[in-house]
């Protein structure tokens, strides 16, 4: 209908908006706004993208390093070179000699012995691929978080590493490992590879290849070897130095834990019956037979370098066994031939097995740091290297005895340790003596350790208990000042908290624990230096192709006050002087020092030092045919030996050649309050010769040394209490 007038539509009045209502014209509504995506929903689909982008990364890098990495010839290590071990001036030390290696058939190989392997290394060999990702990104894992490095590799790639890489931990060398390895899984059956790996592995002493191993363990064929000595080849692969037992004794309980690993896990595998396993004897390998060029000292000094060079992870011991290394020492040729004969001297020309049967069983060892560097500087492992294998200087399995009672006055006076009855512990400060004292204030087991010969002394101080090493006194003054305070302080002087037998308990102080003759001259080579620490150190440089590999840095530390290590080579003076000590004046120039003897005085000490040298010298008794420690009773002629014989009389020899041409230097000591007042010490005799250091301890030296934690140093004359009190004059208890 047409308007009543002549306005037009939009002049016309519009209905009022009620609430809600929304007009319905299209043109008078605005567009709705565009949907907007979820985030969610953006997310998953960048991830999705991502996911996909990095799939198709990772198989382009797959492909390609599948197509670039060719299966390249044996590496040099496969045929492995000599080392070359130099003298600190340059001159020869040793060479390691030629590689061990027997190839055989895998036929040759008993199946008992490869399912041994087997189960100390890739239990899925058989079943799986050449490589595992899953177990490499699980060892990948536990080597971060800390749970132990682990390689994650199969027996594929662990033979592609011996054959045709390297030991060298490189991201570049895994990459090859890997695609090497599934390319010879291609190429190669299960059967060749296996056999490979069994020709290549390294199973230490020199031997490569399972057929040399099995000589050099059991001086049988490979296709001779039972199932327990098959086990055990297959256990010392992951680390065949520290699993071997007659190198290492100390290391035996980890190496039958991982004998026993090797056959539960064929037991598991259906590989052995449950009635064979529960037979099975752990197989003690024959003693090491070395090779001739490694006769004498050398071979003890390359194993000791070998060790501090993979102990340290400077070098790891595949790769060092591999050869090609230029390796120069510490160790002083002058200084290595001075100690040699010393021990030649005092010891060796003396001995005479065939009317005195316990010298078959005289060992020796012994070592000397330089207090300033912490560098050895000469070492002793023993009468041949290719006769006695195990390094005497380095091993850790006889108990040190009264030589770590100077540990004990070094915690108590670092600690400011006072006795039970509230008196500060110095040199003057005076303890019971009587034999058999029950300590008081331990907590733990009654604890009253005899004295030497059960020999009683009463009242006496400090100063005059150390020179006599009185058990009672010493093993009280440990629980006054805290087992536990000790035996951090020992740590911290240098022996490795490892130590078999660092126990805190009372009887620490009497030294049960079996430090090695190199431990206990780095832990007295602290107390000469004032109490600062050195890490020890036996290698200066090592090279290889022009390659220089890093060493540790010295890292020194002031590990007790200046205070404690003073006041303690104080009281150690008098032992040299006065004490159990005096065939160490032979050095002719200040020395302090501590004789000791281990339980059964199944072996003897002396460590001691000057100013500039610190050195340590131990006897030890074995059996040569069963390797079981017997006591030195009768030995060299004598009814006893302790560390004021033989042990200190080398000592003596040995520090006067070793610093001859030097002026001899007095210590510069700084004592703690209270020691001030000690009295000067008697002046030197004149000349290195002057002093009467006794002949073996039968007279000159008086050698009253304790016997672990059950015995102690008695004295001639000794009853008498007072500060620095020189024993009268009186037989020589031996």
């Amino acid at each position: 209908m047409p308007p009543s007038s002549g306005t037009s539509d939009s002049d016309a009045p519009r209905p009022a908006r009620t609430p809600g209502w929304e007009p319905r014209d299209p043109t008078l509504t605005p567009p709705p706004p565009p949907a907007r995506k979820s985030r969610p929903r953006r997310l998953l689909r960048t991830l999705l993208w991502l996911l996909l982008l990095g799939t198709l990364l990772l198989a382009g890098a797959f492909a390609a390093g599948y197509l670039l990495v060719e299966i390249p010839p044996a590496n040099a290590a496969a045929v492995a070179q000599s080392n070359v071990y130099l003298y600190r001036d340059g001159s020869t030390l040793a060479r390691d000699g030629e590689t061990n290696r027997e190839n055989v058939r895998l036929d040759r190989v008993p199946l008992t012995v490869r399912r041994a392997v087997l189960a100390a290394e890739d239990r899925d060999f058989h079943t799986s691929r050449a490589v595992d990702p899953k177990a490499m990104v699980r060892a990948a894992w536990n080597t971060v978080t800390g749970k132990g490095r682990q390689s994650g590799s199969t027996i594929t790639q662990q033979y592609v590493k011996n054959y045709y890489l390297g030991q060298e931990q490189t991201l570049t060398r895994k990459a090859k490992e890997f695609f090497i390895a599934i390319k010879l899984g291609r190429e190669k059956s299960k059967e060749e590879i296996l056999q490979g790996y069994l020709n290549t592995s390294y199973f230490g002493r020199n031997a490569y290849g399972v057929q040399a191993a099995a000589r050099a363990y059991y001086g049988k064929d490979v296709e001779d070897l039972d199932t327990a000595e098959g086990a055990y080849l297959a256990a010392v692969l992951k680390a065949p130095s520290a699993y071997d037992v007659t190198t290492h004794p100390e290391n035996r309980a980890k190496a039958v834990a991982r004998w026993n690993y090797v056959l539960d896990g064929m037991v598991t595998e259906g590989w052995l019956t449950r009635a064979d396993r529960a037979t099975a004897a752990f197989p003690t390998p024959q003693t090491a037979r070395p090779a001739t060029g490694l006769s004498g000292q050398r071979g003890y000094l390359v194993q000791a370098v070998e060790e501090y060079l993979t102990g340290h992870g400077i070098i790891d011991e595949k790769t060092l066994a591999g050869g090609g290394f230029r390796i120069t020492t510490t160790l002083e040729p002058a200084k290595q031939d001075a100690l040699v004969q010393a021990v030649e001297d005092r010891v060796m020309n003396r001995l005479d097995p065939a009317n005195a049967p316990a010298d078959r069983y005289v060992r020796v060892g012994a070592a000397a740091v330089d207090p300033a560097t912490g560098k050895v500087l000469a070492m002793y492992g023993g009468v041949d290297y290719t006769q006695q294998y195990v390094n005497n200087a380095t091993r850790r399995d006889y108990q040190v005895g009264s030589t770590f009672k100077p540990f004990v006055f070094t915690a108590a006076v670092q600690s400011g340790a006072q006795t039970q009855h509230g008196e500060p512990i110095t040199p003057y400060t005076v303890y019971d003596g009587t034999n058999r004292r029950p300590v008081e204030g331990w907590s733990g087991s009654p604890y009253d350790p005899a004295n030497e010969d059960d020999e009683s002394y009463g009242e006496i101080p400090v100063g005059a208990a150390t020179d006599l090493s009185v058990n009672a006194v010493y093993a009280q003054m440990a629980v006054d000042v805290g087992p536990g305070h000790v035996r951090r302080t020992a740590v911290s002087l240098g022996l490795p908290g490892s130590t078999p037998d660092l126990t805190a308990s009372p009887s620490i102080a009497l030294g049960p624990a079996t430090a090695s003759v190199l431990d206990m001259a780095t832990a007295y080579a602290t107390l000469a230096a004032h109490g600062r620490h050195g890490r020890y150190s036996l290698v200066e440089r090592v090279s290889r192709d022009g390659r220089e590999f890093g060493l540790p840095a010295p890292e020194a530390r002031q590990a007790v006050t200046r205070e404690a290590a003073d006041t303690t080579t104080s009281i150690l003076r008098s032992v040299v002087e006065t004490g159990t000590g005096t065939a160490a004046q032979t050095a002719g120039r200040p020395a302090a020092g501590k004789t000791g003897t281990a339980e059964d005085d199944k072996a003897a000490w002396f460590a001691g030092y000057t100013p500039e040298l610190a050195t340590v010298v131990a006897l030890m008794g074995q059996d040569p045919e069963s390797g079981r420690q017997e006591p030195l009773y009768g030995a060299l002629g004598l009814p006893r030996i302790n560390g004021g014989g033989a042990p200190a009389e080398i000592w003596g020899q040995f520090t006067r050649e070793a610093l001859a041409g030097t002026a001899p230097r007095d210590f510069e000591l700084r004592l703690m309050p209270g020691a001030e007042e000690l009295p000067p010490v008697p002046p030197m005799p004149d000349g290195p010769d002057g002093a009467d250091g006794g002949d073996g301890g039968a007279g000159g030296a008086d050698g009253r040394d304790d016997a672990g934690d059950e015995t102690g140093e008695a004295g001639p004359g000794a009853s008498a209490p007072g500060p620095r009190v020189s024993p009268s004059p009186g037989p020589s208890r031996q």
